[in-house]
């Protein structure tokens, strides 16, 4: 049986200048399902790049209701945590339903926006062709660039013992490595609004 786990979770309030501020939050994906490139995974995401990434997969899917997104109020306070948790969890529900269509589940845009930290110009560069490297490239990258899930840390180690003279390059062609894009998910790079 296929499973697809999501969890929107752990919102942070992150600085983009002295006066501009924004929540994002971390999108952890747990799966068997064989739409998936990697069967775990984390990054953060903005409620913009939420938007983005629903614009697009209906573009590409004309003749599917996409679920709604949590409505973007004028009174949204990210000081709030009521406020942010409504969000939260309208942002959950938003990939659940999501996870429920094998078409959206077949869009390499939706693949990109939950196992890349890729910004939303380069994942439709990436889909489009325009870049050196494929979505399969990039969600492999992003996975190497980040701390392993503790399973896979245990398989490395053993890995390692095993065979003392392999080494794991990091090296991708998609930009240098930021620690700050951890699976401890901690800031994603400053891109556009809350």
């Amino acid at each position: 049986q296929e499973f697809v786990t999501v969890l929107v979770r752990d919102p942070r309030i992150q600085k983009e200048d002295s006066w501009h501020s924004y929540i994002d939050y971390e999108i952890f994906i747990h799966t068997n399902s064989i739409c998936f490139t990697r069967k775990t995974s984390c990054v953060r995401r903005r409620y913009r790049e939420f938007v983005w990434l629903r614009q697009r997969l209906q573009s590409n899917a004309v003749l599917i209701q996409l679920p709604e997104l949590p409505s973007k109020t004028p009174f949204f306070n990210m000081n709030n945590p009521n406020h942010v948790d409504h969000r939260r969890q309208g942002l959950q529900e938003f990939l659940e339903k999501m996870f429920q269509d094998v078409l959206l589940l077949s869009d390499s845009r939706l693949h990109l926006f939950l196992q890349t930290q890729l910004s939303p110009e380069d994942m439709e560069a990436c889909v489009s062709g325009q870049t050196k490297y494929s979505v399969a490239d990039a969600i492999h990258s992003f996975a190497s660039l980040n701390r392993r899930f503790p399973i896979e840390d245990e398989e490395r180690k053993k890995g390692k013992s095993d065979a003392d003279s392999d080494s794991e390059s990091s090296s991708s062609g998609l930009g240098p490595s930021d620690d700050s894009i951890s699976c401890g998910c901690k800031a994603s790079p400053a891109s556009e609004e809350s």
